[in-house]
C-alpha cells in the first residue's frame, strides 16, 4: 500500500508521496513513487503511482521512453492537460494487458492509479485523478485535493484545513501532515516521503524535498502535531449528559 496526494488551488500545486511498498510483513522496500516529467518554461507534468509496483513502473518507463524517442505523441507534445490524462491512462490500459494474464492467473492486483498534476503554456494548472479503467476525474475548486492509495487516516486534516485560498506554503505543510498521520496509523506507508511545490504560472518547479526515514524535521513536526492535537481535545468542554444513573440500590429487586 502506499498514499500520494495532490492539492490544488488559486496558488498552485503541490503533490506528495511516501515510498513504502511490500509484497507482505516480510519483504518492504522503498521505491519513488513521484515523478517529475516537466519540460521547464513550456510545460510543467508531476505524476503519483500507486497500485502493482510492475504495472506503474511500466507505464513510467514507456512514458520517459516516448519522450526520449521522441515519439509523435509524448507527454512533451500533447496539446492540453487532458489529453496528457487521457494519454497517461492509455498507457496504464497497454501494461495492464500485456501483463494481466499472469497476474490474474496468480492470483496478483494489477491494478493501478495515477495523480497527473501541472500546468501546459496557456492553460491554467490542472490535476487529475486516473483510474485503473484509464478513466479519469478533475480536482475542482470544491474538491481542491485528489488521493490515491491508503486515504482515509490523511483526509480529515484535510477536509478541514485546505480551501481554495490556502497559502501554498501552508498547503505543503498539511500534505505533509495529511502523509504523517497516515504513518502513524497505518505501516504500510512510510519514508522517504517526497513532496513538490509547484507556483502557478511559473512552468518551473523550484520547490521540492524529500524526507528520510529519522529525519529531524519529519519528528519535529509529528511532535508538534500531536501536542497541538492532544491539548485541543483537553480544551473541549466535557458532555453535558441528559441522564444520570443515581447510585441507589433502593429499585434492585433480589428473588
Amino acid at each position: 500500500m502506499t498514499y500520494c496526494l495532490g492539492i490544488i488551488n488559486r496558488f498552485g500545486i503541490v503533490m506528495a508521496a511516501d515510498s513504502r511498498t511490500n509484497a507482505g510483513v516480510d519483504y518492504i522496500s522503498a521505491y519513488k513513487k513521484l515523478f517529475d516529467l516537466s519540460l521547464p518554461g513550456e510545460r510543467v507534468i508531476i505524476i503519483c503511482a500507486s497500485g502493482n509496483l510492475s504495472v506503474t513502473q511500466g507505464v513510467i518507463t514507456r512514458l520517459n521512453r516516448d519522450i526520449q524517442n521522441q515519439q509523435e505523441t509524448n507527454l512533451h507534445t500533447l496539446p492540453n492537460m487532458f489529453d496528457v490524462a487521457r494519454y497517461i491512462g492509455e498507457k496504464g490500459r497497454e501494461i495492464q494487458s500485456i501483463d494481466r494474464s499472469w497476474l490474474e492467473k496468480d492470483r496478483i492486483d494489477h491494478s493501478c492509479n495515477f495523480l497527473l498534476g501541472g500546468q501546459i503554456k496557456g492553460e491554467e494548472p490542472q490535476l487529475f485523478l486516473i483510474y485503473p479503467q484509464g478513466n479519469f476525474i478533475q480536482a475542482t475548486k470544491e474538491t481542491p485535493f485528489l488521493q490515491i492509495g491508503e486515504t482515509k487516516y490523511g483526509k480529515p486534516i484535510l477536509d478541514r484545513t485546505i480551501t481554495y485560498d490556502t497559502p501554498l506554503n501552508d498547503v505543503a505543510k498539511c500534505a505533509l501532515l495529511s502523509i504523517d498521520s497516515t504513518m502513524k496509523s497505518n505501516i504500510s506507508v512510510g519514508p522517504p516521503i517526497n513532496i513538490i511545490m509547484y507556483e502557478t504560472d511559473s512552468l518551473v518547479i523550484r520547490n521540492t524535498l524529500q524526507l528520510r526515514l529519522g529525519d529531524p524535521y519529519l519528528a519535529k513536526i509529528r511532535k508538534l502535531w500531536e501536542d497541538s492535537v492532544r491539548q485541543a481535545f483537553e480544551s473541549m468542554p466535557n458532555i453535558e449528559w441528559q441522564y444520570k444513573l443515581e447510585d441507589s440500590t433502593d429499585d434492585i429487586l433480589i428473588d
